[in-house]
């Protein structure tokens, strides 16, 4: 049995932060129902051209294992169909901007009504509440507005976007919370409303930055390099845009590098044997050790490095790992079968559960109302009549 089997998650949520936050709990085992309408289907459902293909890639990524119906939430009927799942569910998640549930009728009060100990996750971003709660916002913005983009960079150059995952870093957020809160309701049998703001998720991770700024210091870019270590980057290899991370944290780390280096017949300054030097050299620096690494096969000298006690890798493109034999014997990356019967990867859920082997995706993306018969029919007892009805007023639609 999976860790969230027997938990139902009423899901309208949108775009990409939200919908990986319950991807993530219908991994584990919780039923995910998505909630769209033909008039309203979730943006990432158009086609656009990425991760190598043009399709609905974005949507692909964060829909599998979920069930669809279609539910048009600009009907009053719609609203009150909404309840009704709501009322045969433990959570309730969404990510409009504040206010937009509750001009619905589909506030946390409207919600509690129906089911007294509702879980209602909201993922927004600034949060519900404050004077910035009415701005809308997609992942760059949640980067910049959150510290992440000013610390990215160079020290000669400007900030730049930070190209973190952050919706996905927001969505685990808000699915580490939900489930603080459904063991919350299981200990004291209460619900709760969850207010998740992704620009606080992206300030806390950078929390050493903050400490620091408010102690009078004045954090700055500093591209690849380190506070403490030397050399600390990502340097070039003979081949193509393919690229060794070095990260040397020890004088005895930087003897043994600095021993490969002159066995290529480079010199190299006795003065870099202190840490000191060279943290106050770190460009001098880089040009010797790139001097090095230009001329190594990327896989040949991370195996070298290694060997001999310095942190090193080869930076992996995604290519690298989908193909990577550790990965597939774990199942990170899996495939499961689109609604055309085609094949595709997908990334598995990034955790393992002694007890369990079934957790991760177990079947692909949804089409837009094919699981109605099961939510409307046997989970919520609407007859085909009155369901024929409810499609021909287009309550569902």
């Amino acid at each position: 049995m999976k860790p969230l089997s027997g938990i139902r998650i009423a899901d309208f949520t949108v775009h990409a932060a939200g919908p990986f936050c319950t991807h993530m709990l219908s991994q584990l085992g919780a039923e995910c129902i998505k909630i769209e309408s033909a008039l309203r289907p979730d943006i990432f459902r158009k086609p656009h051209p990425v991760y190598g293909r043009n399709g609905p890639a974005s949507f692909d990524q964060v829909a599998s294992n979920k069930l669809s119906v279609r539910i048009n939430l600009k009907h009053p009927e719609g609203i009150a169909l909404a309840k009704r799942l709501v009322a045969v569910s433990d959570v309730a998640a969404e990510s409009f901007r504040p206010g937009v549930m509750a001009r619905l009728g589909l506030s946390y009060d409207a919600l509690c009504a129906v089911k007294p100990d509702i879980v209602l996750v909201s993922v927004s971003s600034s949060g519900q509440t404050g004077p910035d709660s009415h701005f809308a916002g997609y992942a760059p913005l949640f980067g910049a507005w959150g510290g992440l983009g000013y610390l990215t960079g160079y020290a000669d150059g400007p900030p730049v976007e930070m190209r973190h995952v952050m919706d996905h870093s927001v969505g685990l957020n808000a699915a580490m919370a939900t489930m603080a809160a459904l063991l919350q309701r299981r200990r004291s049998g209460k619900g709760t409303h969850v207010d998740v703001a992704a620009r606080e998720v992206a300030s806390s991770l950078i929390g050493e930055a903050l400490l620091e700024a408010a102690t009078g210091g004045a954090p700055r870019r500093m591209g690849n390099d380190d506070l403490r270590m030397a050399p600390h980057g990502v340097f070039p290899s003979r081949d193509h845009d393919r690229w060794l991370t070095i990260a040397v944290g020890t004088d005895r780390q930087w003897a043994a590098l600095a021993g490969l280096i002159e066995q290529a017949g480079r010199s190299v300054d006795p003065c870099f044997a202190a840490a000191a030097y060279r943290q106050a050299h770190g460009s001098e620096l880089d040009t010797l050790v790139a001097s090095w690494t230009k001329q190594q096969d990327a896989t040949a000298a991370a195996e070298v490095l290694q060997r001999a006690g310095i942190p090193a890798h080869v930076s992996w493109t995604t290519r690298d790992i989908v193909e990577d034999e550790h990965l597939q014997a774990r199942n990170a990356i899996v495939h499961v079968a689109e609604p055309d019967g085609r094949m595709r990867a997908a990334v598995g859920v990034p955790m393992r559960f002694s007890r369990t082997s079934d957790v991760g995706i177990a079947r692909g993306t949804p089409r837009l109302g094919e699981d109605e018969d099961y939510v409307f029919g046997e989970l919520l007892g609407i007859g085909r009549a009155e369901r024929q009805r409810l499609v021909e007023t287009q309550v569902i639609f």
